[in-house]
Order: C-alpha cells, then sequence, then structure tokens
C-alpha cells in the first residue's frame, strides 16, 4: 500500500478548489449582450460618460466592442493621452473607426494648438474636410511662416460659411491685402447666389467704408426687394450702392424672376458692363429654373459674363426648352471640359450636332454612351438603333470565396450593426472591406450580401464592377411575388415598380428615411392613411405600414394614381412620386416637350435625378423579366402642357 503525502493531499484540495472558483466564476460571468451593447449607444448618445464606463467591460469580446471602445474615447478625445489613442488606431488600422478617430484626434489636437503631435500624425488627404484642411494649412504656418497661406485662398471662394479653424487664416489673408476687398465682394456675390443670407450681410457689412452696406439698407431692400429694384433709391455711383441693387434683384428674382424684370430692364442701364451682364445672368438663370420660356432669350443678354457651373447647365436647359440648338451646342462649347465631359452633356452636344445635320460626329459621341448602363447610355444606344438585350448572369460564386469573405471582421461587424438598426455604421464596414477589389471581388461580395439579405449592399457592390457584370445582382428582385402582385391588381408595369422601389430603398423592407417614408416603396404615413382610405382598408393600423405585402400594394395604388393624374406618362408620374403631383403638374407649361428635354429641366435636382435613374431602371428590369422591349423614348413620349378649365395650355405666367 503506498504512504499518503498529507502536504500534497492538501495541495490537490486546494487546487481543486481554486479551479472550481475559476469554473464557477466562468459559468456566472454572462456572455456580452446586445442589450448592454445598445445601453452604452444611448449612453454614449446622451454624454453619460460614467453609464458608458460601468458598461463597457461586460461588453468584452462582443463583436462590436471596438464601437464601444471608440465611444469612451471620443467622449474624453481632448483630455485622452496620446498612447491611448495611439492604441487604438494600431488595434483597428485600416477601418471606419480608426479613421474616423484620427480625423477627430488631429482636430482636437489642433483646436487646442498641439502642433508637434498634430503634425506627427497629419497627413493631407483627398477630399479631406474643410475644418481639418484649415488646421493643416495652420500647422503649415506654425513650420513655414505666412507663406503657407496662400493655400488657405482658396477656401475662402464660398457661399457657405466656414469652420472656425478657417477664420484665422482669413483674418491674416485680409490684413495682409491677400484677400482683396474685390474677393471680399465676389464672396458677398457667392453667398447671395446660394441664399445665404446672413453670411452675405455679415461680409457686407464689415467691408471697407468704400464698399459697406449697413444693416439698415439691407433691412430697407429685404422688405420688398422687387420694390426696391423699382425704386432704385441706390447710391449707384458707389461700389455698395450697385452691390446692394445686385443683392434686391437676386432676392426678387429667386421668387420670380419675370415679376422682377421690368424693374431690373429700368435700372440696369445705371449699371456699368460687367455689374449689367452680371444681372443678366442672374435673372435668366432664375427664370431657366421656374421654366420661363423667355429664358434663353435672356440668357443670350449675359453673353460675356462668367457664369457658375450652375448657370452654364441651366443655359443649356433653357436652349433645350426653347428647341434652339445653335444656342445648345454654343452653350456646352462654353462649359470647362469637365463639366461638358459630364454624360448629360455629352448626349445634348450630340442631340446639337445631329439637329446640325453633323450625324456622324453624333454618332461617335453616341458610341461612347451607350456602353454605359444609365439613362444616356440606352437613349445614345436607341440614337444609334441599338437596344437592350438579354444578359448572362457572371455564374455561380465560388463557396471557398464567399466562405473566406464570410470570415473578416468587418464584414461579421457589417452583419451585426445591420441587426443593431446601425445601418449608416454597417454601410461604412462594407464599403471599407469591398474598397479596391477587382470584378471577381466585387462580384463575390454582392453575391454573398444576396445571401445575407442585404440587397442594398449587393447592388451597390455589383453596381462597382467595370468589365464583368452581373446584371441579376445589379437588378435585383427580392420580394418578386408582392410586386408582381401590385402591379396586376394595380395595372402597372411590373419594370416600373421595381425600378422605384430599387430608387427608393434598395429593397431594405424597413428603412425609414431621415423625413419618415417607411418600408420598400418610402411611403410618408399620411400618403399611406389616404391610400388605405381609397383601397377601404378598414383594418389599416400604421403598425402595417413596413409590412412588404401591404407597401408593395399601397406603393403601386399611389403610382397609378399618379399615373391617372399624369396622363399615364411614366416620367412624369415618377417625378410626382418623388416631388409630388401638384410640382409635377406645375413643371408642364408652354408647348409640348419632348420628354428627355421635359426630365433634363425638372428645377429640382433630386427629382431629376431620380427620374433619370427610375425610368433607367425600369428599362434593365424589363430586360430581366425578359419582357418585349419598349424604348426609352417611348416611355419618355412627349409632354403636353397642363390647361386650364378651357382646354388651353398654362404658360409660365399662369403658374
Amino acid at each position: 500500500m503506498l504512504a499518503v503525502n498529507p502536504v500534497m493531499t492538501v495541495a490537490c484540495r486546494l487546487l481543486a478548489l481554486v479551479a472550481a472558483a475559476f469554473a464557477a466564476v466562468a459559468m456566472a460571468a454572462p456572455e456580452p449582450s446586445d442589450a448592454d451593447f445598445l445601453a452604452a449607444k444611448a449612453a454614449f448618445e446622451r454624454g453619460d460618460r460614467g453609464k458608458l464606463d460601468i458598461l463597457a467591460p461586460k461588453l468584452a469580446g462582443h463583436i462590436l466592442e471596438p464601437y464601444v471602445e471608440y465611444w469612451q474615447l471620443r467622449a474624453k478625445l481632448d483630455t485622452a493621452s496620446d498612447d491611448e489613442v495611439r492604441a487604438y488606431l494600431a488595434r483597428w488600422p485600416g477601418s471606419p473607426l480608426g479613421d474616423r478617430l484620427r480625423v477627430e484626434w488631429l482636430k482636437s489636437l489642433g483646436k487646442r494648438a498641439q502642433w508637434e503631435t498634430f503634425g506627427a500624425e497629419y497627413s493631407p488627404a483627398a477630399g479631406e474636410d474643410l475644418e481639418l484642411a484649415c488646421l493643416g494649412i495652420q500647422y503649415r504656418r506654425q513650420q513655414e511662416g505666412n507663406a503657407a497661406l496662400a493655400a488657405a485662398k482658396p477656401l475662402w471662394f464660398t457661399g457657405q460659411f466656414t469652420p472656425d479653424a478657417c477664420e484665422p487664416l482669413f483674418v491674416a489673408l485680409i490684413a495682409s491685402g491677400d484677400i482683396a476687398p474685390a474677393d471680399r465682394r465676389a464672396r458677398f456675390r457667392l453667398a447671395n447666389e446660394a441664399g445665404n443670407v446672413r453670411l452675405a450681410q455679415s461680409i457686407a457689412v464689415d467691408l471697407p467704408p468704400e464698399s459697406r452696406i449697413s444693416a439698415r439698407e439691407f433691412i430697407a431692400v429685404e422688405r420688398d426687394p422687387s420694390r426696391a429694384l423699382d425704386k432704385g433709391g441706390f447710391a449707384w455711383t458707389r461700389e455698395s450702392g450697385r452691390e446692394l441693387a445686385l443683392y434686391a434683384l437676386e432676392r426678387a428674382a429667386r421668387k420670380d424672376a419675370a415679376g422682377v424684370r421690368a424693374a431690373w430692364e429700368k435700372q440696369r442701364v445705371r449699371l456699368p458692363v460687367a455689374d449689367r451682364l452680371y444681372g443678366n445672368g442672374r435673372i435668366a438663370f432664375h427664370a431657366a429654373r421656374q421654366l420661363n420660356p423667355q429664358a434663353n432669350d435672356w440668357f443670350r443678354e449675359a453673353v460675356g459674363t462668367p457664369l457658375t457651373s450652375e448657370q452654364r447647365a441651366w443655359r443649356v436647359r433653357a436652349a433645350l426648352r426653347a428647341g434652339a440648338w445653335p444656342d445648345v451646342a454654343a452653350a456646352i462649347e462654353a462649359m470647362p471640359s469637365a463639366q461638358a465631359q459630364e454624360p448629360a452633356w455629352r448626349y445634348w452636344r450630340a442631340r446639337a450636332l445631329a439637329a446640325a445635320g453633323h450625324v456622324d460626329d453624333a454618332n461617335v459621341i453616341y458610341a461612347t454612351l451607350a456602353p454605359d448602363f444609365d439613362f444616356y447610355g440606352v437613349l445614345a444606344a436607341e440614337a444609334l438603333g441599338q437596344r437592350l438585350s438579354p444578359t448572362p448572369s457572371a455564374g455561380e460564386a465560388d463557396v471557398a470565396a464567399l466562405s473566406a469573405f464570410d470570415a473578416q471582421p468587418g464584414i461579421r461587424r457589417a452583419l451585426k450593426l445591420v441587426e443593431m438598426d446601425m445601418r449608416a455604421e454597417s454601410r461604412r464596414e462594407w464599403l471599407y472591406v469591398v474598397r479596391g477589389r477587382d470584378d471577381d471581388g466585387l462580384l463575390v461580395a454582392a453575391e454573398y450580401a444576396r445571401r445575407a439579405g442585404l440587397y442594398d449592399r449587393a447592388i451597390y457592390t455589383a453596381e462597382r464592377t467595370s468589365v464583368r457584370h452581373d446584371f441579376g445582382l445589379r437588378y435585383l428582385m427580392p420580394f418578386r411575388e408582392y410586386f408582381a402582385e401590385a402591379a396586376r391588381e394595380q395595372d402597372v408595369d411590373e419594370a416600373l415598380l421595381l425600378g422605384l422601389a430599387r430608387q427608393e430603398s434598395r429593397f431594405v423592407p424597413d428603412i425609414v428615411s431621415a423625413a419618415g417614408a417607411v418600408g420598400l416603396m418610402q411611403l410618408m404615413p399620411p400618403t399611406a392613411r389616404w391610400v388605405a382610405k381609397q383601397m377601404g382598408r378598414a383594418d389599416y393600423q400604421s403598425a402595417l405600414i413596413a409590412d412588404v405585402a401591404v407597401n408593395t400594394q399601397f406603393g403601386a395604388y399611389y403610382f397609378r394614381h399618379c399615373l391617372d393624374l399624369l396622363e399615364g406618362m411614366p416620367a412624369l408620374a415618377a417625378a410626382a412620386y418623388n416631388a409630388g403631383p401638384n410640382r409635377a403638374q406645375v413643371w408642364r407649361n408652354g408647348a409640348p416637350l419632348e420628354g428627355a428635354i421635359w426630365v433634363e429641366s425638372i428645377p429640382f435636382n433630386e427629382t431629376r435625378d431620380y427620374v433619370k435613374r427610375v425610368l433607367a431602371n425600369a428599362m434593365f428590369y424589363a430586360r430581366e423579366l425578359n419582357q418585349p422591349y419598349r424604348p426609352l423614348t417611348e416611355r419618355l413620349g412627349t409632354v403636353p402642357p397642363r390647361t386650364n378649365g378651357n382646354g388651353a395650355a398654362i404658360t409660365a405666367q399662369g403658374q
């Protein structure tokens, strides 16, 4: 029989007790919970650092732990040590949170004049925001002296307020004369053009005495800008008086260019030629945006004055609406090369060439546009006699590639963030994972997103390919049965419904916009209630608005309503769906207008882009659905003017 060592027996018992204790602790320690994560997020958003610090240890090991660490650092960034920030950046290199923290840290360092650390960490990057750019110039000024200020002067010329970090640079440039009174008057005009009255007035009251406009003078004009211009009580011999007159013109023309035209014609002879041409350009621009048929003629009176990029675009649109193809060609020819190369202006230049009989030259431009999968690409292809044809998919994605993609931490976070209803953060994580991938990598990512139900990410990623495309991914049709049923019930083209949903929600069923629009068809709650009443749905409750079946059915009903109001024209109905039927009606004025020109001259940038995308989407969905080919030009048609009760067309003056 073996002898038992009492000391060893006690030691073994102690080890067993310790092991049991650790096991008990491990069993008692709860897994990091999503509820605690959301509580930590709420604590950060309300500035409760104490609560955040209590919750943070509980979230160790959570897939979204980097967000908790980021919130903790962000909450104390002005007092955090450099080592703390650098440690976080080292743990999460090349991540959206790491890059965001670096920018915020640099801004904090600059505001606190910690220039040595700032300089060690700062590297100017393309696309950096204005505040960081100004802090970077402040840093270089510490190293190079006032020579660094030259980089700040271009930042002065904006119609918007600039960050506080830019102000010391501008003050120094003004003091040295590098921002001259003429430059200050130029920014006054930019602010006025942007409708930024507060900035415009703050600049003008601070100008040198000969150019200064007092607050009292502004008040007198603001009461009734059109009447002030008509009376003409300005100090015409002084720069300040002339600028105030042009300010009054801008304020009045913004509301009613035609209404202030007579007053402008009466007073403009009192201005120097350059100021007169400038004023002619501004009133023509506003007339064009108000779809006034005289806008093209009024633009001719502005020849010789520099136009902004927005004015140049509306110069073309005014000529298009007037059917003045030589003016279209001249206006595009006058654009800077970068603007003239935009698809819209390449297409309309080709149209102008064709109208002038230069068909071969037009076809050369059409041929460069036709391969593009967008509104102008389809129109250009049709101009060449081509049509969209069915295209094969890219084939099955490799299972191993999908598995490898799934294993990336950024993708795991992106999925979890969607679950937490943090969609913006999820999109950023996704973007960081897919950026720089080749076509094969992008298609793997798009297919992964489709299988995961991230339809918006699938479409976004599939659209990024350069040569190898998969239209089944670009033009996904999730919830197809609901769209097909809604289309049948409302006698609406299914391709158009899918095109609307692709543009509205990218097929995210529970998405809610900043304005409160809900679901696949982005219905506003009042619209949904109205549709429910029209359809006799006594069972409708607001909680149903995001239900896929209800949302698609109601969206189809409302789109059918828009079609019925607007003579069955898809372009007008799409504009009405986005901006409201009343606006779509108001935009029908003057003579009958080619549908593509009507779309091009929609006054709202968002709606104009929206209608183009919806109609292009519908073309590709029609192809995916194997529908008979219906040309985009036919879908656009000719937009007739709206009529009054007597059947007479309503002109711009009758709006």
